[in-house]
């Protein structure tokens, strides 16, 4: 079976004929004399695409052998033509070159190796085995970006088994020949059996995105080609709204942001100390009540919270404090004496369907019931 995959990284039609055809669990398993069909394997994705009216869900390389899982069978001995979906062929490339570049750089300057690397369907995600200072990112960004613009070619190639021992690639353990070597002119240098775009150029641009710590190392996320596009272009389009409502221009939304959070802040210290006097004002009105029963709108489980304990100080027993709206239900709690607020949370679970906790002196929760019903159960309660 040739694999017409490594011939030409940018082939997208062929011809083979079918040499074998079984039914599997999710379609049928198509076997050819040759293929351009890129298999699942090294970090990189399968090619999909269609062979003749079967569409190729599935491509997997198992003991020398290509299985195309397609939704349609095919006879043995047709010659069928295939076709490559290219857009998705290319963005893997685009990816898996950009990736070549990245890590040929930092093994230049730190010495590390790719630990491990996996193409997903939104970020490349590329693990080094040694740390990498998050500072670092822009300047190693601008060195991948700069391969690119050289647009120098990428050569992928089988060196002979005399050869092999004098290419100095890097890898992560010693490889049995035949070593499949890819070499990016000056940057790279390292055995992969995935396939690339044929210049740097075609990289288009590398975006990296994150580098975190990961195991003894780092994990290093990023977007190559159309995928970076995509996103700066997204990005762009957020902060062109961002721009538009701080009214700052595009290379200020940053400072904009800031300062908008800073007026946040003094907002909310000043919206908390009037929430605080409102509520020792409200406070006042149940006074040594012994059982205040208090319903105030549009409080946050926190302040319902809060406003119970201000009341439960001064009314010399136990503060039910509600906030809510009919047919949506109450957010409550209870607050003061241990003992009382433990038995009128025990009698709001059994008589309005209260759920809730906490510790001793606090019952919080939430009621399904309408304010009628819980005016009448306290009015019982207290019967």
């Amino acid at each position: 079976m040739k694999k017409l995959f490594y011939e030409d990284s940018h082939k997208t039609t062929f011809s083979a004929r079918v040499t074998g055809c079984r039914e599997a669990e999710k379609g049928f398993l198509i076997t050819l004399d040759a293929t351009a069909f890129y298999p699942e394997g090294g970090g990189q994705a399968c090619d999909l695409g269609a062979l003749g009216c079967a569409r190729v869900l599935d491509v997997q390389e198992k003991e020398g052998e290509i299985f195309h899982l397609c939704d349609k069978a095919l006879p043995v001995g047709l010659l069928v033509e295939g076709r490559i979906d290219w857009k998705r062929r290319f963005d893997l490339m685009q990816q898996h070159t950009g990736e070549h570049i990245l890590s040929g750089i930092i093994h230049d300057r730190y010495g590390y190796a790719n630990s491990g690397f996996h193409i997903g369907a939104e970020v490349l995600e590329v693990d080094f085995d040694g740390p990498i200072p998050a500072e670092d990112l822009p300047e190693l960004e601008w060195a991948v970006n700069k391969a690119i613009w050289e647009n120098v070619p990428v050569k992928c190639y089988v060196p002979s088994p005399e050869e092999l021992p004098a290419v100095p690639y890097r890898t992560k353990r010693a490889l049995p020949w035949p070593v499949r070597i890819v070499e990016v002119k000056n940057y790279d240098l390292c055995a992969c059996c995935g396939i690339h775009t044929k210049h740097t150029g075609e990289v288009g641009l590398v975006k990296l995105l994150s580098c975190v710590k990961f195991h003894q190392g780092v994990r290093i996320e990023m977007v190559c080609g159309s995928r970076a596009l995509k996103l700066m272009s997204a990005i762009y389009d957020q902060n062109r709204q961002v721009s538009a409502a701080f009214s700052a221009r595009p290379l200020e939304t940053g400072e904009a942001a800031r300062h908008m959070n800073e007026v946040l802040s003094q907002e909310k210290y000043r919206t908390v100390a009037t929430q605080k006097k409102y509520f020792s004002l409200l406070a006042e009105k149940f006074r040594n009540t012994g059982l205040a029963v208090c319903f105030e709108e549009d409080l946050a489980p926190a302040g319902v919270r809060e406003l119970s304990s201000t009341i439960a100080e001064v009314c010399g027993g136990v503060a039910a404090v509600f906030s809510g709206q009919d047919g949506t239900g109450y957010s409550l709690c209870l607050a003061g004496e241990a003992t009382q607020v433990k038995a009128i949370g025990t009698a709001l679970s059994a008589n309005l369907s209260a759920r809730g906790g906490g510790k001793p002196g606090f019952y919080q929760g939430n009621a399904q019931a309408n304010k009628a019903e819980i005016l009448s159960f306290f009015e019982n309660y207290l019967g």
